[in-house]
């Protein structure tokens, strides 16, 4: 479990080019901030379908997730309220000679879907992976291949994961 002690890093995030942000309508992309867990919560509480997230453990690696700098945690805002989020880590692999990104987690509350929300954080992760120099972005996804292969992903792997029984797992 991340420590209670751990401090946000206020660390900016990387604009995307105008044009782009054009093309995504409305929604304001930027670095998440402490205050805005509880509004990131319901959207955790509505994208989880193997686990059942406690509040508690959320708000201690919300906050653990903040103060790291390999990691990039967004919100995007729609007329001020929370409506998307989005999580991503880098990390050192052999096979890319050196970093690449992976996007754990993005989600655009039901309402809000199809109005390029979802396309303004994965721009925003895009750049701040091309900032750092990485080889590549990638992800798993269930729910949303047609929106990542509209996006220029192609499906390159199966995704193969190991559950550790535990109580907060729904077999």
């Amino acid at each position: 479990m991340p420590s209670s002690e751990v401090r946000p890093v206020d660390r900016p995030v990387p604009p995307v080019d105008g044009d782009a942000c054009a093309a995504h309508g409305s929604a304001l992309v930027r670095a998440a901030q402490a205050d805005d867990a509880a509004d990131v919560w319901p959207l955790v509480v509505a994208f989880a379908t193997t686990f059942t997230p406690t509040e508690a453990t959320f708000r201690a690696t919300f906050a653990a997730l903040l103060s790291l700098d390999s990691t990039l945690l967004l919100v995007a805002e729609t007329d001020g309220a929370v409506v998307g989020y989005l999580s991503a880590h880098a990390h050192l692999t052999f096979i890319a000679d050196g970093e690449v990104v992976w996007v754990e987690e993005l989600m655009v509350a039901e309402g809000h879907r199809g109005e390029g929300v979802g396309s303004a954080l994965l721009a925003h992760a895009e750049q701040w992976a091309a900032g750092r120099g990485a080889a590549y972005v990638s992800l798993a996804s269930r729910r949303a291949g047609p929106f990542y292969l509209g996006h220029g992903y192609d499906d390159s792997a199966t995704f193969f994961r190991k559950l550790r029984p535990t109580s907060d797992t729904q077999v």
